[in-house]
């Protein structure tokens, strides 16, 4: 008999840095019991899906018990009955409960925890692993860690221009060791900042310190990872948002205390990528800088130039860049998108078209590891999880590492290939592994 959805229920509960978020529990006729959360991000973007809060005092004006109530009220009673294996057709109804583009009825945090609940459930009821039951038979490759090291711009104490100084650990034979490796790194680094400054501020798990520029940040990331042993085997990257850079009345950008224009500010970041192992940039430019963000593209093909705020998980703001070669990889976060069949839809749409895929949680994120099984259903070229010292990241890194044990002589760890994020070569891990 097919598993029908017998009940759903939505409840409050925090996220890591403290703000609140919705949970859903999902029951089926069979008995199985899923349940998923939902992250928010600190810095989002103007084209994802919006999440609904509650406004007034409580929470800071965050709470979410309105888009608990919408589950309840609204989306139970409409999918009761509904079988947990159609998952398209799920989202496609939760899509029109809403019937707004941004999700804004019903809120993209009361809609996505049943859309990813409706997926577990559906995958206890295969008897698979959820990153099997998503992606096939050939979801055996895991992806590249990349992480953020040093934080800074408009959310981060430390007086640095680029939201996150990141490093991508594209020098090793599987994901159990590339994450050692990042452990290494992200503690001798901060070693290296409390001899020099002493306590240093942390922001979302990276760490905060008052370094005199860009430079001076990759100076020390090098220098971290020259100590931990890695020299070689790390590049870098950066996760720049800059839109929050970005001067619209004069359409410049502001850097390190002076205004450029976007050709000038284009130059200085290639000038970066020559002076460093700079190999990763995200969000150069504001968030509708499609032209900006290809002629960047065009200066730099051995780089992978990233789109988050450019693309939000859009399939339709991704098919344009795909058009104007506005980058060649998307960053893929499952709320943006609100369901998961538009996130899978968008990290297809990228792969078809020899786009890399990053996929990536959010700053407020929960101990929710649904992402690590997606990447590996996708086969994402890479990960983006910040630093292993929070336990809504390390949930993550240890779902990885769990996967990897499963799959065993068949896992896969994919390199980096500079210019797409898409492997260019697989190592397959050693037979003795279990």
């Amino acid at each position: 008999m097919p598993e029908t959805i017998r009940t759903i229920e939505a409840y409050e509960i925090l996220t890591g840095p403290g703000r609140p978020t919705v949970e859903v529990e999902l029951t089926t006729s069979g008995g199985i019991r899923a349940t998923a959360s939902v992250p928010s991000g600190t810095s989002t973007g103007a084209y994802e899906a919006k999440s609904l809060f509650d406004g007034g005092t409580r929470y800071r004006g965050f709470g979410v018990k309105k888009a608990v109530e919408n589950v309840n009220r609204i989306i139970a009673p409409a999918l009761t009955g509904e079988e947990v294996s159609g998952q398209a057709h799920i989202d496609r109804r939760l899509i029109d409960l809403d019937g707004t583009p941004a999700k804004e009825e019903l809120g993209g945090n009361a809609i996505l925890p049943v859309s990813l609940a409706v997926a577990k459930a559906a995958a206890l009821a295969a008897g698979m692993p959820l990153y099997r039951y998503l992606g096939g038979i050939g979801a055996t490759r895991l992806p590249m860690p990349i992480a953020t090291v040093i934080a800074g711009g408009a959310h981060s104490p430390a007086p640095l221009d680029f939201e996150d100084y990141l490093i991508n650990l594209d020098g090793f034979a599987d994901f159990a060791s590339a994450l050692e490796a990042l452990a290494a790194i992200h503690h001798t680094l901060g070693g290296l900042l409390k001899k020099r400054f002493g306590d240093v501020a942390d922001s979302g798990g990276a760490y905060a310190p008052p370094l005199g520029g860009n430079d001076e940040a990759f100076e020390t990331i090098l220098e971290a990872v020259r100590k931990a042993g890695f020299a070689g085997r790390v590049s870098l990257g950066l996760d720049i948002v800059g839109t929050d850079l970005f001067v619209p009345e004069r359409g410049t950008y502001r850097i390190s205390g002076r205004e450029m224009s976007a050709q000038e500010y284009t130059a200085y970041l290639v000038e970066l990528t020559r002076r460093y192992p700079l190999e990763l940039i995200e969000d150069a430019f504001h968030e509708d800088a499609f032209a900006s963000q290809a002629a960047l593209t065009a200066l730099l093909p051995g780089q992978t130039i990233v789109g988050d705020d450019l693309f939000a998980t859009n399939a339709a703001r991704l098919s344009r860049g795909i058009a104007e070669r506005a980058g060649n990889t998307i960053l893929l976060k499952v709320n943006q998108a609100g369901t998961l069949t538009e996130a899978i839809g968008a990290g297809l749409l990228a792969r078809n078209n020899g786009f890399g895929v990053i996929v990536s949680l959010r700053s407020n994120d929960t101990n929710e590891d649904f992402i690590a099984d997606l990447a590996v259903a996708l086969g994402a070229g890479r990960i983006k999880l910040g630093g292993p010292v929070r336990g809504e990241r390390n949930a993550k890194y240890n779902r990885l590492l769990r996967i990897e044990r499963q799959l065993g002589a068949e896992a896969l760890f994919a390199g980096s290939r500079p210019g797409n994020g898409l492997p260019s070569g697989m190592t397959r891990l050693k037979e003795d592994r279990t």
